[in-house]
């Protein structure tokens, strides 16, 4: 007897009768506005030191380009396990002991578990060799021969990435700062890891970014548009 294969139908609602749509992004958790940020680091148990930024993304930028680690505190917290670009540690992945100094000051993980890049998406092919979209860092691709020594501190031993290709749409300020990143290093690319200490969930409030940041021996941190520092 002849065994018809089920078939099931393609639905277009979901359990509530309402319309499915494209999920474009994860930034789905709680913003906070600069003053809430500086109102946070007026109200914190230890005095802070924290200045303006006229351009915060050209300033940011500077700081990766000298091979500072930066926590990276912007817009709406992601949504699910990866850090993309808005509560995030960010590193210049050109610059060589970047994730050393990133596993010294915070995350004390084993050397040999890579570091993510974080790519514009006007190189994301070229490096990736592909058009494979990639906006949640949950896919791994090989990384193009050219691009390995240039942004070494991202690819595995084994000459793959698992990367996040970001796009001016999603994310216009973290767009922005690779985009900055580029003008600098030529790479639009960033070293992108979790701003948390090892055992602990992502940060969500500033509160939360200042007791993570003077817990750790990271010197910068930037939320909206304030740079917190350290003597």
């Amino acid at each position: 007897m002849l065994v018809q294969p089920l078939v099931l139908p393609v639905s277009h609602l979901n359990a509530a009768g309402v319309p499915v749509e494209k999920m474009e992004h994860v930034y789905l958790g709680p913003s906070y506005t600069t003053q809430e940020c500086i109102d946070a680091c007026e109200a914190y148990a230890k005095d802070t030191k924290w200045t303006r930024l006229e351009d915060v993304c050209k300033e940011t930028a500077k700081l990766l380009h000298d091979g500072n680690p930066i926590s990276w505190f912007q817009g709406r917290m992601e949504f699910g396990p990866r850090a993309l670009g808005n509560r995030s540690i960010l590193g210049s992945p050109n610059h060589s002991g970047v994730a050393d100094r990133i596993n010294a000051q915070i995350k004390y993980r084993e050397r040999w578990r890579p570091f993510c890049p974080s790519i514009i998406d006007t190189s994301a092919s070229e490096i990736l060799q592909t058009e494979h979209p990639s906006p949640y860092m949950t896919f791994t691709f090989d990384v193009a021969e050219e691009w390995k020594s240039r942004i070494p501190e991202v690819v595995h031993e084994d000459g793959t990435a698992r990367a996040q290709i970001v796009t001016k749409a999603t994310n216009p300020r973290y767009y922005e700062l690779l985009q900055e990143m580029e003008k600098l290093t030529g790479n639009g690319v960033l070293l992108n890891t979790s701003l948390n200490r090892r055992g602990e969930p992502m940060v969500c409030s500033p509160t939360d970014a200042l007791k993570m940041f003077y817990g750790s021996d990271l010197e910068y941190l930037v939320m909206e548009d304030i740079l917190v520092t350290k003597e």
